[in-house]
């Protein structure tokens, strides 16, 4: 049976290749035949998958009806293809494929965010080169549209700043470690059982998937070119269910942040965790979900909450891309929305930011021996490097216990100058073990 859209809409259908049939590949086929109507009407033409690349069909979709191929740079070289969608990940392979895409004519839909963090500079420039389009929404918090608020729906705002929970598997791990009172490791294992966390854990508890998120956010929000290799990166795995607990105690939520911040001095670049007060909202986003936290010049805070990652949630963000590209095939390319936000060769040379050069307030807990004047050598080695002690807690020790912890909240200070205390506090013969340190940020 004809589809009726087709016979009253006489545009011929957007041909699209996927390229990748995993979690994401095998979601985007399956939202693609379920919501075909409301795609194309929202198109204003229909939109057909006419081939797939991938190494193995997937059971998770039905592809026998489809042209499949076992070799992904056919997709790149077949001439009835108008839009590729790299489902692939990685960033070698990819890199190559879309590049072939791209001087094939064929514009391009991903959700690999190591390739836009690592290779976005390179793709976009031969993208405008050949007049084609990368989208690129998926690579960033799943489901969320947040690539599309950064870059066209506060296009009239100076963005201030913006901070991320940008890992699911993060966000897992220290929520149930809050609520649970789990260990790291332990809470970890219970993400792997879940399928929350990879065998090789390292991507998202060191923070390096965040911060490839983060640095494709932050060259939206500052015009700036992408810059991974700034981007000052560290992990969860040192956070103790006691910081934990010492965080609820103070009014905080220790939360796996990515942070990006407009200075006189330059862009700030860092992932890593982070105490937020308990009253905001993000601080209150739990388990795998993710939240991007945007403040602008005009509309002020905005908050944007979601499903960062899975099949289907996932594909819903690859398909609004296809959507978009779709809608402007016939328009001229200077008529579309530019890839890095802002016209080729518009981007500013902003300077990112040296960690020893940022301000942000400390939570520093200090296991120090139970004797008069340790707090008074703590405070004056502070004092010293101009840094004010804002909050205190000293429980008694443990019984049996020479060792009683100190925790400080102190006053904004620069990191150069925080480390010199700490290094210095450390040295004392009262003190033991090294000065926990986490940074504190209000997101008011």
């Amino acid at each position: 049976m004809a589809n009726p859209l087709q016979a009253e809409n006489p545009r011929r259908a957007v041909r699209i290749g996927i390229c990748g049939l995993g979690t994401v590949g095998s979601g985007t086929v399956n939202v693609m035949a379920r919501n075909f109507d409301e795609i194309a009407a929202r198109c204003g033409r229909p939109v057909e998958i006419v081939q797939i690349g991938a190494r193995r069909d997937n059971p998770a979709c039905d592809t026998s009806q489809l042209d499949t191929t076992r070799e992904i740079f056919d997709v790149a070289n077949n001439p009835d293809v108008d839009i590729l969608v790299e489902l692939i990940g990685g960033t070698t392979v990819a890199r190559e494929l879309v590049l072939a895409a791209i001087e094939n004519g064929k514009h391009v839909v991903t959700a690999n965010k190591a390739l836009i963090a690592e290779h976005g500079n390179e793709l976009f420039a031969a993208a405008a080169d050949k007049g084609v389009t990368i989208a690129y929404e998926a690579a960033v918090a799943g489901g969320i549209p947040i690539i599309k608020s950064l870059r066209e729906g506060l296009v009239g705002n100076r963005i201030q700043w913006l901070a991320g929970i940008i890992n699911g598997t993060g966000n897992y791990i220290l929520t149930e470690m809050r609520e649970k009172g789990r260990g790291f490791a332990e809470a970890l294992s219970q993400a792997q059982q879940l399928g929350y966390a990879e065998a090789d854990p390292t991507f998202d508890v060191e923070g390096i998937d965040a911060a490839h998120k983060l640095v494709i956010m932050a060259s939206l929000a500052f015009a700036m070119p992408l810059a991974f290799d700034k981007v000052y990166t560290e992990g969860i795995s040192g956070v103790s269910s006691e910081d934990i607990r010492y965080a609820d105690e103070l009014g905080y939520r220790i939360k796996h942040l990515g942070i990006a911040r407009r200075t006189e001095q330059g862009v700030e670049l860092r992932v890593h965790p982070t105490l937020i007060p308990q009253r905001r909202l993000i601080a209150n986003v739990n388990g795998v979900m993710n939240a991007v936290l945007v403040n602008g010049d005009a509309v002020g805070p905005t908050l944007y909450y979601g499903a960062g990652a899975g099949a289907e949630a996932t594909a819903s963000a690859v398909i609004a891309d296809i959507v978009d590209v779709a809608r402007t095939l016939e328009a001229k390319p200077d008529q579309r929305v530019p890839a890095a936000g802002v016209a080729e060769g518009s981007q500013g040379g902003t300077q990112v930011l040296p960690m020893d050069e940022v301000v942000t307030s400390y939570y520093l807990r200090i296991s120090a021996q139970d004797k008069p004047g340790v707090m008074s050598q703590v405070a004056k080695i502070c004092s010293d490097q101009g840094i004010s002690i804002e909050a205190l807690i000293q429980h008694e020790p443990a019984e049996g216990e020479a060792l009683v912890p100190v925790v400080i909240l102190t006053s904004r200070a620069r990191e150069a100058r925080l480390r010199e205390a700490v290094a210095q506090i450390e040295a004392l013969d009262t003190v033991e073990g090294e000065v926990v340190r986490i940074r504190v940020e209000p997101l008011g």
